[in-house]
């Protein structure tokens, strides 16, 4: 049997189920008030007319950027006919995006499976679990594609493929969408239309969304991608190979081994690669400016707004750099926020961490 998701049971534009279906996740839409901009006044640069902002996607009802994704795909597959009453979700993923589409899978009283490696933390695997989900293991990350594919074939159930979907489930030209977001929240500050958008790469969904958003309006603003060392996105949007692999990233929730259908390399304008030790000194010292707790792919992202901050201020130009909190610390505590952890998994932060002192 195929394993597409057009195999998936059709049903008519207007069963009683969809209707009630999509009603209940833009009811859910309604009672979730949109995320904070947060100005970060760093003198160093405010003094130099460069603004930080950072947009907080931890305050969604899953706590992470991932909410609007899963939200978009469950829409995106709901509409196009894809999941019908009953049917399981299948979903290739071990982190934030697999605990959101738990949370709509329950809210749709639908079965979700997340596949993921057999290292997934317990931590993880409990969040996942929490909304009703069940997780199956593979013994490699390499493995959650084919074993997803698998296990919709025998259930008959929807592959969600958050990896092909993610840049075209999200309606970019506006309609609330992250990037229209930003830009409305922006409105009343010194530099309304930032000069950089900073954010990472999982599926490349966000930034395709951001990419086109500002293309199709016509803004100055440049979209950079910051980028964990072990991905194999950076070197995909030098050369165009998408063959191209890698040994993947320890940043959790950002870079991949494997060039992903959704990473759309034409819309960005800049990469930043960051070494793991600078993405934890940012995280860091980013949570300490904030006085609360940010994940590590936050940290990347500071890393590489501090990177173009110190172009522009050697150029002595101004403007604001724009970019995403993720999601909360408080999900690494036993990980990146813990110290012993990081010096065995990660290394010695202290060189890097300087350039945040």
């Amino acid at each position: 049997m195929t394993t597409s998701p057009h195999a998936a049971q059709h049903q008519s534009s207007s069963t009683p189920w969809l209707h009630w279906a999509v009603g209940q996740i833009e009811s859910d839409f309604q009672r979730s008030a949109d995320t904070h901009l947060i100005a970060l006044p760093l003198k160093r640069f405010a003094d130099h007319g460069i603004d930080f902002y950072f947009k907080d996607e931890s305050t969604h009802p899953t706590g992470s950027l991932k909410h609007r994704l899963a939200r978009s795909l469950f829409l995106y597959a709901l509409c196009n006919g894809w999941i019908a009453e009953g049917q399981t979700i299948i979903e290739a993923s071990s982190g934030s995006t697999a605990v959101s589409e738990a949370y709509f899978a329950r809210l749709l009283k639908l079965p979700f499976v997340a596949v993921m490696p057999k290292s997934t933390s317990p931590e993880k695997i409990s969040l996942i679990e929490f909304y009703g989900a069940r997780c199956h293991f593979v013994e490699r990350a390499a493995d959650v594609y084919d074993a997803a594919k698998q296990l919709a074939s025998e259930t008959r159930g929807h592959y969600m493929d958050q990896f092909t979907y993610a840049e075209r489930a999200t309606d970019w030209r506006g309609n609330n969408n992250i990037a229209e977001s930003m830009f409305t929240q922006m409105q009343r500050e010194r530099h309304a239309i930032p000069r950089w958008i900073v954010v990472g790469a999982g599926t490349g969904g966000t930034s395709a969304t951001v990419g086109r958003y500002v293309r199709y309006h016509q803004l100055k603003t440049e979209l950079c991608v910051a980028d964990p060392v072990g991905s194999v996105f950076t070197e995909y949007w030098k050369t165009g190979d998408a063959t191209l692999t890698s040994n993947g990233s320890r940043i959790e929730g950002i870079g991949r081994p494997q060039v992903e259908p959704s990473f759309v390399r034409t819309l960005i304008d800049r990469m930043i690669e960051v070494k793991d030790t600078e993405s934890i000194a940012a995280m860091r010292a980013l949570s300490n400016e904030l006085a609360r707790k940010v994940g590590p792919s936050t940290g990347t992202n500071f890393f590489a707004m501090m990177a173009l901050a110190d172009e522009m201020k050697s150029r002595g130009e101004t403007g604001s750099i724009l970019s995403l909190i993720c999601d909360a610390g408080e999900r690494y505590l036993p990980t990146y926020h813990d110290e012993t952890w990081v010096r065995e998994r990660i290394g010695d932060c202290a060189v890097a961490a300087v350039r945040f002192k």
